[in-house]
């Protein structure tokens, strides 16, 4: 599937485009927003991240969007995108938000959503969350939104703990796409 667009209750996702990146590299400069994502990204390392997240899009048929609020406010990026972990390709649910929205709950309503899109839409066997060993917060929403502790690793030079999607979406809201 090619969704443009992906939303939820507070969240309207567009897919990632060119005009994105003036808000995309603001993002990744925020030391406390990247310090889970290997690191503060320059501009250009966060062009050459946009133009590869678009590719994927192209190949996969599927990828990450822009996330707004319902106000119009930019939020972050989420989506799902092919990786390999351990030589073995899965896809994995991937969200950050801009630190000015964190602690209103918007990880715990996206992943979800993006679960559901996965399992469903894409008809995906399963997904995996990859998150940093000291990101307590982001293991909770995925813990929430009923992954399970699969395994840690080393992952791009980094500790991280695998967690794999549950097999069924019926505790996953389903988002709405267009």
């Amino acid at each position: 599937m090619n969704a443009a667009s992906f939303g939820t209750a507070r969240l309207i996702g567009e897919r990632l485009h060119e005009d994105h990146l003036a808000d995309l590299v603001a993002l990744h400069l925020d030391p406390d927003v990247s310090r889970h994502l290997g690191g503060v990204r320059s501009p250009e390392a966060t062009k050459d991240y946009l133009a590869a997240s678009i590719a994927h899009w192209k190949e996969h048929g599927f990828g990450l969007w822009v996330l707004k609020t319902t106000a119009g406010e930019f939020a972050g990026r989420a989506g799902l995108r092919r990786v390999v972990v351990d030589d073995r390709e899965d896809v994995e649910i991937a969200y950050t938000f801009k630190r000015a929205l964190w602690g209103r709950g918007l990880a715990s309503e996206i992943a979800p959503a993006l679960t559901a899109y996965g399992l469903t839409q894409l008809a995906l066997p399963s997904l995996v969350g990859l998150v940093s060993v000291e990101n307590a917060a982001s293991r909770r929403v995925l813990e929430k939104s009923d992954y399970t502790f699969e395994r840690g690793t080393i992952w791009r030079g980094e500790k991280v703990v695998v967690y794999r999607s549950p097999l069924s979406t019926d505790r996953c809201d389903a988002p709405t796409t267009s």
